[in-house]
Parts: structure tokens; sequence; C-alpha cells
């Protein structure tokens, strides 16, 4: 700094002047303390990155919505909301997700996890059955999330997923009791061990008593992820409500 009395160049941190002694305060020419930057923790800027791009990935949807897209997206909820609902809330003993159009959808992707699996010995083959039909949902979720940028239709497979569960839980359920009717035309009693999958699945491992806990626990994980599924197409399509009706009053 410059002395405001005698011009004598000198370091910012002095007080007083060293050639005339006047004080800087009273002159009000005290320098200021510089300020200290605030260096960012190391890590922090990767983590609001990766915030943001979970929240783009997860939430984002279009600033211009199509109000045709719009439109059958709404009715796509509907449909999934209302049916979704007759899944959660019908008993498990009744076999309701077994017997529905959904369950013709998911068995060639559990045969085909059979044949998969094999290579891994006979149980993973057993195993396989459920894994494919479990892996093929999550794998279209994953694209639909990531490759092609559509949160809505990840948010239906999701759906899809909760359902599969679903799905598995009466035959779990049904190990020991070998009641339901397999791929074939014979029940689990009336079948050689080893044909009802979970019969298998469990008594290889000693874990036969807990097939009616295992298929609970298969029940609320797809209750669970449907109703996640419903709060994440909701939240979506109000985003793009408020997108579409911005545009409307532009």
């Amino acid at each position: 700094m410059r002395c405001p009395n005698c011009n004598l160049e000198q370091s910012d941190q002095n007080t007083e002047c060293l050639k005339c002694g006047i004080v800087f305060r009273k002159y009000g020419r005290l320098p200021k303390p510089p300020r200290i930057k605030r260096k960012r923790l190391p890590g922090s800027r990767g983590k609001e990155d990766l915030s943001r791009l979970f929240r783009d990935l997860v939430l984002g949807v279009n600033p211009e919505t199509n109000p045709f897209y719009f439109g059958g997206r709404v009715f796509i909820f509907l449909v999934l909301f209302i049916w979704g609902w007759k899944f959660i809330l019908t008993p498990m003993k009744t076999n309701y997700a077994g017997s529905s159009f959904l369950h013709l959808v998911n068995l060639p992707f559990h045969e085909a996890g059979h044949i998969f699996f094999q290579i891994f010995g006979r149980w993973m083959a057993s195993l396989g059955g459920t894994l494919g039909q479990l892996m093929i949902p999550c794998v279209c979720l994953l694209v639909l999330l990531i490759k092609t940028r559509d949160p809505f239709g990840a948010s239906v497979a999701l759906w899809w997923l909760g359902e599969s569960f679903m799905d598995i839980a009466p035959y779990i359920n049904d190990a020991r009791r070998g009641e339901l009717m397999l791929l074939g035309g014979v029940t689990g009693k009336e079948a050689d061990y080893g044909y009802h999958d979970w019969e298998f699945i469990l008594g290889e491992v000693g874990l036969l008593r807990f097939d009616h806990l295992l298929a609970r626990l298969a029940e609320g994980t797809g209750i669970l992820l449907m109703l996640t599924s419903f709060v994440w197409a909701g939240t979506l399509l109000f985003r793009q409500y408020k997108n579409f009706k911005q545009t409307l009053e532009e």
C-alpha cells in the first residue's frame, strides 16, 4: 500500500507508516485483511454433479410436453395404478398373479432362465427360472433409464419388476404343499422331486420349512416396488403437467 501522507510504498500489513509515523486507521486507510477464499472440499463438487445427474436421470422431463404423449402416459399410469392395486389387495393364496395375463408374459423369460443358468449346475438351473423372470424387467429398467433417458418408461419397468416378485410368491409358498398346477399339467405332489423349482431349491439347502416366510418376503418386495413405481410415475407426470400448463399459458 502507499501512505496517504508521505506517499511511501510499504507492506499492506503495516498499521503505521514507516517514514512519517501516521496511524493508517485515523486516515481511514487501514487496509482490509486479505479475503481468504475457501477451498471446496475434495469430492464435494463430484457429489453435487452426481446428485444432479441422478435427478436428471430419475426425474428429468422434456420442457416441451407433447399433449398426445402426455395423455397416453396418463392413461398408462391409470391402468397400471388400478391394476396394481388389484395385485396388492388380492391375497397371495388366490394366486391372482399366476392366473393373470402377465404370467404368460413372464413365463417365457422364466423358462429361458432355466436354460441359461443350467451351465452352473442343476440347483442354479432351478433358481435360474426365477432369476430370468426378474432380470428382464431390471434390464428394461436400466435401458430405459440410462440408454433412452425415459424415466417414465423405467417406472413402468419397475412396476413390472414388482409384479414379477408377486408372481413368484405363490410358487415359493407352494414349495411344501405342491398344490399348484405346473407347466406340463401336473402338480408338485404328482411330479418327481426336482420338478417343482422351489421345492428343489429350498429342499437342497435345508430351508424348505421357510417357504411361507420367503413367499411373504417376495410378495412384500413386489408391493414395495409397485408402490414406488406409483410415486415415481406420478411425480414425473406432475412435472410434465406443469410444463404443459406453462406451454399453454404462453
